[in-house]
């Protein structure tokens, strides 16, 4: 099948309690690895592309790949999305360029001129039958051009949402409960440890996502910053050289709420690093005479597929959902 938008896929999740995985591609290998896991576990998938990744891929490679992705996995359902557009030309060039559904990130805006800037993003992308993603309040952490220092990240404000997606027409909308960019999602003061001395991150704020629920029945909601950090692939990282002291996630147990609640999209991106990472520095510190990418990425291809298969069954519940999506 071609291209989807994401309407029917969130229509579904809601209605069943499961959350579409949207997962940040930057090269063929990241690519494979999702979609195969989904072709074999049969779930719809969203891919997404931040302005990071336009900058480091090229519009058109990462379209073609999508492209061959479709053409290899006919039987799922997927979405190329933009991650994160900082402005409507971003977002036009998307659109324009092939992309089904687009995020205009106006969260660091005035509520005014987000809605101005988010209306007419949607009224271009609608034209055209994409859907679009906006947000209200802003994560902490880092991800490619977005930089939120700790301390600066707001909450979604559940009064201001009714009057936002009326005014701006969009399909879903990122909101803001406590998850953050990057591995580092807390800061160790932030956390309590465990009898092992593990860190355990603070819950996310599900008050705001049930109040934002009620004032919005039916409509799909958004979590950004949403990699749960495994502490495997960061001790893998860390015991070949790698330097990543307190990498820390959102609690796999807290998504899977969100998802039986009204989140129909959450966002995952560090723990495919991790484990590409993780898998890579490890081949080269057991097998320093290697140097052909062939053999180190068919391993970290394969580590890729299996979180997210970990991910579609465990924590989404979008495995086996992919006939009902299309």
């Amino acid at each position: 099948m071609a291209l989807v938008n994401s309407k029917k896929m969130f229509e579904q999740a809601y209605k069943n309690g499961y959350a579409i995985g949207a997962f940040n591609v930057n090269n063929m290998e990241i690519v494979q690895g999702i979609t195969e896991a989904c072709k074999e576990e049969n779930a719809p998938v969203i891919l997404q592309v931040s302005k990071g990744a336009r900058a480091y891929a090229n519009h058109t490679y990462l379209v073609k790949l999508v492209e061959a992705a479709v053409k290899e996995c006919p039987e799922i359902p997927i979405v190329l999305h933009l991650d994160h557009g900082p402005d409507f030309e971003t977002c036009k060039s998307c659109i324009d360029g092939g992309f089904t559904s687009v995020m205009i990130d106006g969260s660091h805006l005035p509520f005014e001129e987000n809605i101005a800037l988010t209306k007419k993003v949607v009224d271009y992308a609608h034209e055209r039958g994409v859907t679009v993603e906006g947000e209200l309040g802003t994560l902490a952490g880092i991800e490619d051009d977005v930089k939120v220092e700790h301390g600066a990240e707001s909450y979604t404000k559940p009064e201001e949402v009714i009057e936002f997606v009326t005014r701006t027409g969009v399909d879903s909308l990122a909101i803001a409960i406590g998850t953050s960019h990057g591995a580092y999602k807390f800061k160790p003061e932030q956390c309590t440890r465990n009898e092992e001395g593990i860190l355990v991150p603070p819950a996310l704020r599900f008050d705001i996502l049930e109040e934002v629920s009620k004032k919005l029945p039916g409509f799909p909601i958004v979590l950004h910053g949403s990699s749960s950090v495994p502490q495997d692939y960061v001790k893998m990282v860390n015991d070949n050289g790698g330097k990543m002291p307190d990498a820390i996630g959102v609690p796999e147990e807290q998504l899977r709420k969100a998802a039986e609640l009204s989140v129909c999209k959450i966002n995952i991106d560090s723990d495919l690093r991790l484990a590409m990472t993780g898998t890579i520095r490890q081949f080269f510190n057991e097998k320093p005479d290697k140097f052909d990418p062939r053999e180190y990425l068919k391993p970290a291809r394969a580590n890729i597929k299996e979180i997210v298969r970990h991910k579609l069954k465990n924590v989404l519940g979008c495995a086996g959902k992919a006939d009902e999506c299309k």
